[in-house]
C-alpha cells in the first residue's frame, strides 16, 4: 500500500517541484543582465598588464582579460574629460551634443535635458542605476547624475585638479589661489556634504567610490541594475590610500593604478559573493590617453602616437575590456573598430531596451565582445574631432588624418606632479595603415591615393553631419548643450 501510494503521490509531487522550477528558471532566464562600467581618468593604453604595462601590476584587470575580450582598437570620442563622457553616456559623438573640452567650476552649460544618458534608457526596463566618481557633464543642479537618471550619485562634479591645491599654485596665498579656482566639492545626492575636499579627502577617493558601488550592488541584488564607476584617478594629482604607498615599481602612478585595480577586484568579489557573475557585464576602459606632460606621475600609451589632448591613437585608443562568464568566451582578443559611443546601444539591446528616438552615433557591438565568428565592426568609418575640427578619419586598418596643427612635449616632461611645456606641430593630410604602423610613424598616402580619396569622402559625409570648423563646415545633425537656467 505504502509502495502504491508512493508509486501515485509521487507523480504530483513531482508535477509540481518541476513546473516550480520550471516558473524560477523561466524568471531568472528572463532577468535582464546587470551592468557594471568602470571608467578611469587619463590612463594610457599601455597602463595594464594584459595591455603590455612592464611595471605595473594589475592582477584583477588581467583576469578579467583572461576571462573575457580584451579590445585592441577601442576609441573616445575625444581625449579630454567632458567631451569624452558626454559620448559615452549618450552614444553620440560629443561634438553632436555640443560638448566640448573640460567643463570646469565657472561653466554655465553641461548635458542637456534632451539627451538621453545610458541610465535613461535602461530605466525604461526597470533598473536600479547610480554613478560613484567623477560626473564632469555640468556641476550646477541641473545637470546633476540625479536629473539624468541615475538614482545615487557619490563624488566630485568635475576634476580633482580644478581646486586650489594644485601643486602649481601652491607657492600662492590662498587668497590668490581662490581667484584661479575655488574649493572642490564632494557631493551626494544633489547636495555638497564635503567642501573644501582636501589633499588628504583625495586619497580616499578611490576606496570611497569602490564601497559605494559593493554597498549599492548588494542593496539592489534582486533586480537589474546599472552602476557607473567613474575614477577621479589617475588624473593628477595623484593620490593613493596608505595600502598602495609606495608598492609600485612604477611609483606613485603605479601605485594609483594598482588601487584602481584593487577596486576593480572587490567589485568582481562582490558579484561572484552574490551568485551575480553570471549575469552581469562588467566593462573596463578609459577616458583618453595619459597626459604625458606630467611625466612620472602621467601614464604610458606606447606603442601609440602622442598622449592626452591629441586625436593621434595615443590620446584617444584606450585600453578595454569586458568579462560576462557564460556569455563571453574566455580570453578572446578583438581588433576590430569599437568606441565609448558603441556602449549605450549595446547596453540597450542587452537590456531589450529601446533606444533614443533622436540620432546617436553608436552602434551594437555585442557580436564583437560575444566572439562571434566573422563578426566585423558595424562602423564603416569612425570620426576623430578635436574641439570641432575634424582632424582624422579611421576605416578598417586605415586612418586618415586631414591637416591640423596638434601640441606635443616641447623637450623632457614635467615631474612629480608638475608639467613640462608643450609646443605646437603640424601634420598634412596623411595616411597610416594601423595594422602594419601602430605608432602612426609612416606617411604612405602617396603610395594609395584611392584609399585616401575614399577617407576623404567619408570626412565630407562627417562634415555635413557635425561640421568642421576648420572648413567652416555647419553640421546638420548637431544638437546644443544644456544652458543653466537662471
Amino acid at each position: 500500500m505504502v509502495r502504491r501510494m508512493t508509486m501515485h503521490v509521487l507523480p504530483g509531487w513531482l508535477a509540481v517541484v518541476t513546473v516550480c522550477l520550471s516558473n524560477v528558471t523561466s524568471q531568472a532566464a528572463e532577468k535582464p543582465p546587470n551592468f557594471v562600467v568602470v571608467f578611469t581618468d587619463d590612463q594610457g593604453y599601455q597602463d595594464v598588464g594584459a595591455f603590455g604595462s612592464p611595471g605595473i601590476e594589475t592582477p584583477n584587470l588581467d583576469r578579467m582579460a583572461s576571462e573575457g575580450v580584451r579590445m585592441t582598437d577601442f576609441y573616445v570620442s575625444q581625449a579630454v574629460c567632458s567631451a569624452s563622457r558626454s559620448a559615452l553616456l549618450t552614444g553620440c559623438y560629443n561634438v553632436r551634443i555640443g560638448i566640448l573640452g573640460a567643463l570646469g567650476p565657472q561653466s554655465k552649460i553641461g548635458i542637456s535635458d534632451d539627451e538621453w544618458t545610458i541610465a535613461e534608457v535602461l530605466k525604461q526596463k526597470g533598473y536600479a542605476t547610480a554613478i560613484y566618481g567623477k560626473w564632469h557633464l555640468g556641476h550646477h543642479q541641473q545637470f546633476l547624475p540625479t536629473r539624468h537618471g541615475f538614482d545615487d550619485y557619490f563624488g566630485l562634479p568635475y576634476s580633482n585638479d580644478m581646486w586650489p591645491f594644485h601643486p602649481g599654485v601652491l607657492h600662492l596665498p590662498m587668497e590668490e589661489r581662490l581667484k584661479r579656482w575655488p574649493h572642490l566639492p564632494l557631493i551626494e545626492g544633489e547636495k555638497i556634504i564635503k567642501r573644501p575636499v582636501t589633499p588628504e579627502d583625495q586619497t580616499h577617493l578611490t576606496t570611497w567610490y569602490t564601497e559605494h558601488a559593493v554597498k549599492f550592488i548588494e542593496d539592489n541584488k534582486d533586480e537589474p541594475f546599472f552602476v557607473y564607476v567613474p575614477h577621479s584617478m589617475p588624473h593628477v594629482p595623484l593620490y593613493v590610500s596608505d595600502k598602495f604607498k609606495g608598492k609600485s615599481k612604477r611609483g606613485l602612478y603605479g601605485d594609483v593604478i594598482m588601487e584602481i585595480d584593487l577596486s576593480v577586484g572587490q567589485i568582481l568579489s562582490t558579484l561572484d559573493r552574490l551568485g551575480l557573475d553570471d549575469n552581469t557585464l562588467v566593462i573596463f576602459t578609459s577616458d583618453n590617453g595619459p597626459w604625458l606632460s606630467y611625466g612620472n606621475h602621467g601614464g604610458s600609451a606606447l606603442p601609440l602616437r602622442e598622449g592626452k589632448g591629441t586625436m593621434w591613437d595615443g590620446g584617444c585608443r584606450e585600453p578595454f575590456i569586458a568579462r560576462w562568464p557564460g556569455k563571453i568566451p574566455a580570453g578572446i582578443e578583438c581588433s576590430e573598430v569599437g568606441a565609448t559611443i558603441d556602449i549605450l546601444p549595446t547596453l540597450a539591446k542587452l537590456a531589450g531596451a529601446p533606444l533614443p528616438k533622436h540620432a546617436i552615433d553608436g552602434k551594437d557591438i555585442w557580436p564583437l565582445l560575444s566572439g562571434q565568428d566573422g563578426a566585423k565592426s558595424p562602423h564603416e568609418y569612425y570620426a576623430m574631432y578635436w574641439g570641432r575640427d575634424l582632424h582624422a578619419v579611421r576605416s578598417g586598418q586605415w586612418k586618415l588624418h586631414f591637416p591640423h596643427d596638434y601640441r606635443s612635449l616641447k623637450s623632457e616632461p614635467g615631474a612629480d606632479g608638475l608639467p613640462g611645456p608643450y609646443i605646437n606641430k603640424h601634420t598634412d593630410l596623411a595616411l597610416y595603415d594601423l595594422k602594419a604602423d601602430i605608432s602612426e610613424a609612416t606617411d604612405i598616402a602617396a603610395e594609395h591615393p584611392e584609399i585616401v580619396a575614399r577617407l576623404q569622402k567619408y570626412g565630407d559625409e562627417i562634415r555635413a553631419e557635425l561640421g568642421d570648423a576648420r572648413t567652416k563646415t555647419v553640421g546638420k545633425g548637431v544638437r546644443p548643450a544644456g544652458q543653466l537656467r537662471e
